[in-house]
């Protein structure tokens, strides 16, 4: 039987879809997930790919996300607070 260095070795040398089926069959040994919510998140993923292929919605390029995120994570932790809309009804 394998050490766990040798374990770790061996899977850090597989081609990198291969390491994230290998850390999300482990991940799923330490939480098992709930059938429920798999089968919820699989209704969403299907129903936002179909909109992606229709045309409805647009993919937005990683690039551009993750620029937001690095120039949100520079102008400090208040950015990340999402604002709120103010109503104009007067009460």
């Amino acid at each position: 039987m394998h050490g766990m260095k040798e374990i770790i070795q061996e899977a850090a040398s597989l081609p990198v879809e291969e390491r994230a089926i290998v850390i999300d069959s482990l991940l799923r040994t330490l939480n098992p997930p709930d059938t429920e919510i798999e089968r919820e998140w699989v209704k969403v993923a299907k129903r936002r790919l179909a909109e992606l292929r229709s045309g409805r919605v647009k993919a937005i390029p990683g690039d551009g996300v993750f620029a937001k995120i690095r120039e949100r994570f520079e102008k400090g932790p208040s950015h990340f607070i999402p604002k709120q809309k103010t109503s104009s009804m007067k009460l």
